[in-house]
């Protein structure tokens, strides 16, 4: 079978506009697909340069197959189940920064260049006084953007028209603004002159962006089935699910330049995402941290399973249409429609998402995630979300456990353990409280400032409600204590 490469996929030759740091699964699933897409639809004519930003890894794949793959998108749409199968062929090159230094920075020197993407993970985006100007390249992902820009703004001149967008994908908050205070710091660091300062302050746009997307990868157990029914090998055989979003925030409008929601690409662009970050923190991730854990303590072990549960299916839809989305602020038709796109994706059937992986660090998500919508839902209304609280109670219970061991407090499902990671005072506090009687551990936990960053005991009747779902779920068990709260 031979493999995939630019005579299978028909690619057209393109000018570079995109240079993209990183090269792997989510990226080319997430934003070469779209490129591709607008490429097709006719909207944008451009490439993607991929450069490999750290020594880790190789590129030899990209090279044996002439940069192009497959992305696979797989799941629940509209109530049906859908599979799309798309042949990439926005990758012009794929470069390595370390052990093609000089290659890699002739692109600093390309005409056509405009965009600069990234997903260098949560800690790429870091000032360290110890790069190196010098280095070929520079050691963290800022200080290689800054030298690249630097030596972009002395081969042109300074032309206020070869300045760059950055569109960083990383996992933070207020990732283009973090990213731009590093840069600003490495070149006053590197004494890089004012001139160049005020280049990017006036000719760069530094976006933040929120990305969504479950990148599964390469499907390892099925890729040669797949392959058969492709026609060709794919060694970079990219699966993901249906859904996406790609909220880019700018201070200046790059529509016209970057007009992916032209091609109907699920691309929002605005001088304020923080309505849109909010509603995924709130209704996805929130929907996550309140059930999940009641959800392992009923009986389950898999997101899909859970929506298969009646009875945690009817706790997770009361919480999320009743208890959270009355808290926001966007209209209410498009937090309706983006819930139930939700519950479509927990529904995939091409995801299997553990629950105990989900659990990880739960007392910070909990904080992060479902904090803002019980306080919001109090303000609101003067009353108790009853399911909100009950998420309380289920994370007290799943947090029960006197032994810490291997750095994990021991939990128990019936007869069978369970490990509960968290940080070291997390573990500790629960390992020291969860055996006081219900109403005891509750106060603990509710007037912890390390847990919610205030006392949450000061909402009347907070207390004694989640108090009272604790004694439930030990009496009862956490499926008969599931059913009351949705009675």
């Amino acid at each position: 079978m031979e493999m995939l490469n630019k005579s299978i996929s028909g690619a057209v030759e393109r000018p570079v506009k995109i240079l993209q740091f990183g090269e792997g699964n989510f990226l080319r699933g997430f934003v070469d697909y779209m490129v591709d897409v607008a490429n097709e639809k006719g909207v944008f004519d451009g490439s993607v340069a991929i450069v490999k930003p750290i020594a880790y890894g190789s590129l030899d794949m990209f090279h044996e197959q002439e940069n192009q793959y497959t992305v696979m998108l797989r799941g629940i749409e509209d109530g049906k189940e859908k599979v799309e199968t798309r042949v990439i062929t926005s990758v012009a090159d794929s470069v390595d920064c370390i052990g093609e230094y000089e290659r890699y920075a002739e692109y600093a020197k390309c005409e056509t260049l405009r965009f600069v993407v990234s997903n260098t993970t949560e800690a790429g985006i870091v000032y360290d006084e110890t790069d190196d100007f010098n280095a070929l390249p520079p050691k963290t992902y800022p200080g290689k953007l800054t030298k690249f820009m630097y030596e972009r703004y002395q081969h042109f001149n300074g032309a206020s028209d070869k300045g760059l967008i950055l569109i960083p994908c990383e996992l933070i908050e207020n990732n283009g603004g973090n990213l731009k205070n590093c840069v600003l710091q490495f070149a006053k660091l590197w004494n890089l002159g004012e001139e160049f300062i005020s280049w990017i302050e006036t000719d760069c746009v530094f976006c933040s962006t929120l990305v969504d997307r479950i990148v599964t990868g390469y499907p390892r157990e099925e890729a040669e089935s797949i392959w058969e029914k492709l026609g060709y090998k794919d060694n970079l055989l990219d699966t993901a699910e249906v859904f996406a979003l790609w909220v880019i925030e700018s201070d200046k409008d790059i529509t016209e330049e970057l007009p992916l929601d032209k091609a109907g690409l699920p691309v929002i662009f605005t001088d304020n995402q923080k309505p849109y970050r909010e509603r995924k923190v709130r209704i996805l991730n929130g929907a996550h941290t309140s059930f999940v854990l009641a959800s392992y303590l009923a009986g389950n072990d898999f997101v899909k399973e859970s929506m298969e549960d009646a009875d945690v299916r009817k706790f997770m839809m009361t919480t999320v249409f009743d208890e959270i989305i009355p808290t926001l602020t966007l209209p209410k038709e498009e937090l309706v429609a983006f819930a139930n796109a939700v519950i479509e994706r927990f529904e995939n059937p091409y995801i299997k998402h553990a629950l105990l992986s989900i659990s990880l660090n739960s007392t910070s998500k909990w904080k992060s995630r479902c904090m803002p919508s019980l306080i919001g839902y109090i303000e609101k209304t003067g009353e108790i979300p009853s399911h909100l609280a009950f998420s309380l109670a289920a994370l007290m219970s799943f947090y029960t456990g006197s032994e810490i061991k291997d750095s994990a407090l021991i939990g128990h499902r019936n007869s069978e353990e369970y490990k509960i990671l968290d940080d070291a005072a997390a573990l500790e506090f629960f390992a020291a409280h969860s055996a006081e009687d219900s109403l005891s551990f509750t106060k603990a936990y509710l007037s912890n400032n390390g847990f919610f960053g205030r006392d949450l005991t000061e909402f009347a009747g907070l207390v004694e409600k989640v108090a009272g779902y604790v004694d439930d779920i030990r009496t009862l068990g956490m499926r008969e204590a599931i059913k009351k709260v949705n009675a």
